[in-house]
């Protein structure tokens, strides 16, 4: 089977190749895309792709535009961190999805619904609104604290207060308002998800800023962006060109 993957954190698409060759050593990864823009393009040509894993939020903008521009004509399985409730009302139109962490077993029930639906090709016009509809109304719940080790003592810190998140020498920090950093026992990714993207973006592998401590945007070589953060950060806050224009759209909002 040949598998095209759509996704724009390394780690998440290789833990993705890495499970599909665990279940199935004959499943082929041909083609691993990172941009709404290089997803249109690959689509655009003759390709040998048989399923696609796609991401809902990519580095330059949500993965439904890539279905305004070309249609894939084979089956999709989104990849995405939403919650179940909204994630059961898309299996009504035929869609199937894994909720992020991906697991194994649940990627391996979803490759046997595909093997036993193999003559299903994508989804209709029908499908694609109502899957769009839900995914920008559906009331979500974002984590409003975040607990910290202090000693003996834990420490909650609550999600409106802190900066921005980033990773340190492999360790992840959260800086608040006032400049206090901690640390967090939790991945990156996983903080992301928890996070209402509508106040904090994933500027980075590295970081994670909150709108309203953005001070400055400054143009940076190869038409990435350099944004500046109050309290100040001692490492650069580099967009890259990818996502430089989603980055805008957001900040414009």
């Amino acid at each position: 089977m040949k598998v095209i993957i759509v996704e724009d954190e390394l780690a998440a698409s290789d833990n993705l190749s890495y499970l599909l060759t665990k279940i199935d050593p004959e499943i082929e990864v041909i083609a691993t895309l990172d941009t709404v823009t290089a997803t249109v393009a690959y689509f655009s040509q003759p390709h040998e792709g048989e399923l696609v894993f796609m991401d809902i939020h990519l580095a330059d903008g949500l993965s439904f535009e890539i279905f305004d521009k070309v249609t894939p004509n084979i089956p999709v399985i989104f990849t995405t961190a939403y919650d179940q409730y909204a994630l059961k009302a898309f299996k009504v139109n035929s869609i199937d999805y894994l909720l992020k962490p991906i697991d194994g077993e649940e990627l391996q029930d979803a490759l046997e619904r595909f093997k036993a639906q193999r003559q299903q090709t994508g989804m209709d016009e029908g499908q694609m609104k109502s899957l769009l509809q839900l995914i920008q109304h559906k009331p979500m719940s974002y984590k409003q604290t975040f607990l910290v080790t202090i000693g003996d003592q834990l420490l909650p810190i609550k999600t409106l207060d802190i900066a921005y998140f980033y990773i340190d020498t492999g360790v992840v920090k959260a800086v608040t308002a006032q400049d206090r950093s901690y640390v967090l026992d939790i991945k990156l990714e996983d903080i992301e998800d928890a996070l209402d993207p509508n106040l904090f973006y994933r500027a980075n592998r590295q970081f994670i800023v909150r709108r309203e401590v953005i001070t400055t945007i400054k143009f940076h070589f190869n038409s990435k962006l350099l944004v500046e953060v109050h309290p100040p950060c001692a490492e650069r806050i580099v967009v890259s060109k990818a996502k430089a224009s989603h980055f805008k759209s957001w900040i414009d909002r």
